[in-house]
This record gives structure tokens, sequence and C-alpha cells, in this order.
């Protein structure tokens, strides 16, 4: 098991902490020694993983706070709060996410679910912290990408998907999105000479609530979707504690790499330890990235603060 290196000191933020990959990251990060705000949409389930930490590390610093990524005045509520209680962030850690609703829910502000909750409001959440963020003495972003992200496809007429939904290659280019603005993020970093690493992350297959909690939106029952139930058994598979390893490793890892994406090694890279991943060829154009950037931008009214740009 990877060990994550000393963090005694650090303030860290983990967007849905409160299961799968974002509890297993907030707890093993605390265990190191960072003290950690545990960002989720729902308090009483945050609380309760903060509660269930607390009974395997008992010294954890933790603190749970509300943010709805699929809501932007609750993103930008949650930032003005940290903003105002906090001199600096040392770590943004985007991990929460939404997979493949049976039909085309929108969020608060219009966007289709994944493109909204997935990319656009970890995009304004990073972008409103970024001031916080930078004012650390060596900060880093982490985005939580997907290995979906290879067969993504930005539809730049149609990115909220208005026609022809297909819940699918709506998640894969939320996910391929993220990669997009991460590695972009680490092109302005380098430009302006800001001390920063933005990095990336995918989790291979991992075996988490992730795969039913979207699929059963709208639904009364919680069963697992027909298509997981067939492959999961088929496909090479691992539990929680290894598939965050890659997030992990780019969250603290001193080697970790400005721009990188960090990975599984194993079979089909699903499973098994943390490697430097193959980015797909789409997440690499940088005139993409940009025009992306200034999408984003330009749906969520938040650009980057003058103080920083």
């Amino acid at each position: 098991m990877y060990v994550v290196p000393d963090q005694t000191g650090k303030l860290a933020v983990v967007t849905g902490a409160n299961s799968g990959t974002g509890k297993e990251a907030t707890k093993r990060l605390a265990a190191a020694g960072a003290r950690v705000v545990m960002a989720v949409r729902t308090v009483a389930k945050g609380e309760a993983a903060r509660a269930e930490i607390l009974a395997e590390v008992p010294d954890a610093q933790l603190e749970v706070r509300r943010v709805d990524l699929a809501d932007l005045a609750s993103v930008r509520e949650f930032a003005d709060g940290l903003v105002a209680d906090e001199p600096h962030l040392d770590l943004l850690v985007n991990n929460a996410g939404v997979m493949h609703p049976p039909t085309r829910f929108a969020t608060a502000d219009g966007f289709e679910l994944q493109f909204g909750s997935n990319f656009l409001g970890p995009f304004a959440l990073t972008v409103r912290l970024l001031p916080l963020v930078l004012a650390a003495p060596a900060p880093r972003v982490v985005t939580m990408s997907s290995g979906t992200a290879n067969y993504g496809r930005i539809r730049w007429d149609d990115p909220n998907w208005e026609q022809r939904y297909n819940p699918f290659l709506a998640y894969a280019q939320s996910k391929l999105a993220d990669l997009m603005i991460s590695n972009h993020l680490a092109k302005l970093a380098t430009d302006r000479g800001w001390n920063l690493l933005s990095v990336a992350a995918h989790p291979g297959f991992t075996r988490t609530n992730l795969q039913t909690a979207g699929a059963t939106l709208g639904k009364s029952s919680a069963r697992e979707p027909l298509i997981n139930r067939i492959l999961t058994p088929i496909i090479p598979s691992q539990e929680v504690a290894q598939g965050t390893e890659p997030l992990l490793y780019a969250a603290a890892d001193p080697d970790a790499r400005h721009g990188a994406y960090y990975g599984p090694s194993g079979r089909f890279h699903l499973v098994g330890p943390t490697e430097l991943a193959k980015a797909p060829k789409r997440s690499r154009n940088e005139a993409d990235n940009a025009r992306l950037w200034s999408l984003a931008e330009s749906l969520t009214g938040v650009h980057l603060p003058a103080r920083v740009s």
C-alpha cells in the first residue's frame, strides 16, 4: 500500500469526501497529518464519514463543509467561506463526481448534470480558490479524471447534451474536460510563474458507489445497472484503498510531476500500483484546452481574479 508522505501543517480540501475515493483520500491524508476540509453535498453524510474516519484515525483533523458542485451559488458560498476563514490552501482535490444518470438531468444552473457537476462546478471552485491556493508555499490542485476520457469528445456545439443525450458519452466528455482543464491550469502556472502543481489522476476500475449512485437517479431502486452487473465480474477491478492511490500520489508525493496524469499500472490500466498514465491526445491540444477554459468561464461567469492573472 502506498504510504502518504508527511502532511503535517497542510490544509487540504477534498470534494466528495463522504464516500469512495474521496473518503479514502481524506482518511489517508489526515492520517499523514493534514487538516482536511471534507467538502460534501449532504452534511449528515459527511459527518457520518467523519465519525467513521475518526474511529480509525482518532487524531484526524477533519471539518465538514457543504458544497453542491451542481449549484454555482453553493460553490461561491463555500469558496467565500474558506477564503474568509483560512490564510492559504495547500491542496485542493477535485474528486467528487456523478456517473451515468439514466436520463438527462440539469443542474441548478441548467447545465447537463455530468458536465455541470464533474467539470463546471470543479472549474468554478478551483478558480475561486486560486488566490487562497497560490498563497500556500507549495500548493497543488489535483483533478480526478477517468479512463473513459480516452473516448471522450467535447461537443463544442452542444456541450450540455440538449440533443441526443447519451449518459455514457456525456460522462466521458466530462472526464476529458477535467483532464483538459488540469493540463491548461498547469500551462497557466508555468507561463505565469505560479508556484503551483496541477496534476490529474484516474482510479482505473475501482469498486465504489459511483457506479450505482448516478445510474439510479430518479429511480426508487438502488439496484446496480445491468451493464455493470454483467461487466463487473469480467473486467479487472480493485478495492477503494488501491484505487485511491493514483489520486494520493498526485496529491502528496514529492516526485509527482507538474502537468502529469497518474493511474493504475496493472491489467488494461484498470488495477494495480500507480504509474505515469498516457493522457489521451485530445487532452494535450493546447488550443482546445484554452478554448475549453474560455467556454467554462463564459458558462459559469467565473474568471481568474485580477490579482492572480
